[in-house]
């Protein structure tokens, strides 16, 4: 009952009030980025769903476009600004996600959407994590976000998929709020962040 309909209703409900809520602190925000950013806002990216449906997910810009001289982008933790930082810091650059979540790409809590070249490289059980909508928030990123490796990511995420319940699902929105305000998580270090998945081997 919950996970074919209630959860749904959830996220739509719990969405529409956490942007109105939020709406002052993001137009301030847009403010911000748009004249640093010189006019660009959102960053959009298309990631696999659920049961690997294509969709753009919605994030703010945080980092510039630069590139090396192969023309190749810099890695993350090079073209993030110093704004953007805070943004991420604090969570702010995922809030226009929950646009995602009313349009039904994408629910509250789930397994974070990750990139669609990462396909080929899940082993059958991992491919699993896409039988649910792909999540703002989830099971992983509450146990470790960025700081644990990809087998203890995606085994978190098999988890939620097996175990998702309405209790699980406010346990999962409680400690976001915890590592949110704490942040912690974030990344394996200062000036190493999260490493490309490169498969199993």
């Amino acid at each position: 009952m919950y996970r074919l309909f209630l959860k749904r209703f959830l996220d739509i409900l719990v969405s529409i009030i956490v942007l109105i809520l939020a709406s002052p602190i993001l137009i301030i925000v847009f403010c911000i980025l748009g004249f640093q950013n010189k006019g660009s806002i959102f960053f959009f990216q298309e990631r696999p769903g659920f049961h690997q449906k294509a969709f753009k997910i919605i994030k703010l810009k945080t980092m510039t476009d630069a590139k090396d001289s192969d023309g190749k982008l810099l890695p993350d933790n090079q073209r993030i600004t110093k704004v953007g930082k805070i943004i991420r810091r604090l969570s702010i650059d995922e809030l226009p996600q929950l646009l995602n979540v009313l349009v039904g790409d994408m629910s509250l809590i789930g397994p974070r959407p990750l990139l669609f070249k990462y396909i080929p490289l899940y082993s059958e059980e991992q491919l699993r994590r896409h039988d649910v909508r792909p999540g703002i928030t989830g099971w992983a990123q509450v146990n470790g976000r960025n700081s644990i490796s990809w087998k203890q990511k995606f085994d978190l995420d098999i988890y939620y998929v097996d175990h998702l319940s309405f209790v699980l699902d406010v346990k999962i929105l409680w400690l976001t709020f915890i590592k949110v305000i704490r942040t912690e998580g974030i990344n394996q270090s200062l000036d190493r962040p999260m490493q490309p998945f490169n498969g199993n081997n």
